[in-house]
């Protein structure tokens, strides 16, 4: 088999494995807005250690189109949930179905609708956790995402360092422990150059007449330094969101001055770090603890 049938072919095998799972109920759920995205699922930490427990903030994947929503990743917060953790998976509002009304051909992301929900669901957390999941301890929040929701997670966090103008900007960093950012699309220029999801970056901020002006606003690798710990972990068989566009934020990160961790794995793809049956979704466990406890 050539060595790209034989990647698309591994590929499609861990994308299937990873959608395999039965998806997961979660312990509560709670609105920080009106729309019916604007929700955000908490999942009780399944451990005999006392409480209270580490607070993971999930952010899903799926290039930001709507027909990928929360609940393909709840079998990765039930995941964290056995490992000891208490888990908020927050949903978004994304793009909708695409000028032929099919939701296959979905754009991108809302322009600003996506990037609003987020800081909302970051601001409204801490006051949710304490009515729902009196558990968690959100002195030790981490932020995971995967994917488009890597980008998130990576925008969250560096809310304090947007541009001045920006509506979501914060005046001091998010209270987090850190940031593990899964096949992250980081760097949307080299996304760009490398069309990672069909072009789901220039989609997100609205196109070309919109990009250049947009980044700054939106894009991680110009959101540096942040000053809150960073990892990102990266497949080095991903044919979704190649390794160079992690390289390309950890580089940035450099050069402005700020150590990024980068933990690369072989022979693993972009779906086995949240596939609970894959070894790399134990390793993303670990990373998280590390910053965590």
């Amino acid at each position: 088999m050539p060595d790209d049938a034989a990647a698309a072919a591994r590929a499609a095998a861990e994308e299937e494995s990873a959608f395999s799972h039965a998806p997961v109920d979660p312990d509560g759920t709670a609105a920080y807005g009106d729309h019916p995205d604007q929700v955000i699922d908490f999942y009780a930490p399944r451990t005999t250690e006392p409480a209270p427990s580490p607070l993971v903030v999930v952010l899903h994947g799926g290039a930001w189109r709507a027909p990928y929503d929360r609940r393909h990743i709840t079998p990765f917060a039930a995941f964290l949930a056995r490992r000891g953790f208490a888990v908020a998976n927050v949903e978004y509002r994304r793009g909708g179905a695409g000028p032929d009304g099919e939701e296959e051909t979905a754009v991108a992301g809302r322009w600003p609708e996506t990037f609003d929900d987020v800081a909302a669901a970051l601001d409204a957390l801490p006051a949710l956790v304490r009515e729902v999941l009196p558990q968690a301890d959100t002195r030790r929040t981490v932020i995971t995402g995967h994917s488009a929701g890597g980008h998130l997670a990576l925008w969250a966090a560096a809310r304090h360092v947007l541009p001045a103008d920006a509506p979501w900007r914060t005046d001091r960093p998010a209270p987090l422990r850190g940031v593990v950012a899964l096949a992250p699309i980081a760097d949307f220029a080299v996304a760009g150059k490398l069309n990672v999801c069909g072009g789901a970056a220039l989609q997100l901020l609205g196109g070309a007449d919109e990009f250049d002006v947009r980044r700054p606003y939106a894009d991680p690798a110009l959101l540096l330094p942040t000053g809150i710990a960073t990892t990102l972990v990266q497949g080095r068989a991903d044919v979704d969101v190649p390794q160079a566009v992690a390289e390309s934020y950890t580089e940035a990160a450099a050069k402005a001055g700020e150590v990024v961790g980068l933990t690369l794995l072989e022979d693993v793809g972009h779906f086995p770090l949240i596939d609970p049956a894959a070894d790399a979704c134990a390793v993303v466990a670990e990373e998280i603890a590390q910053l965590a406890w």
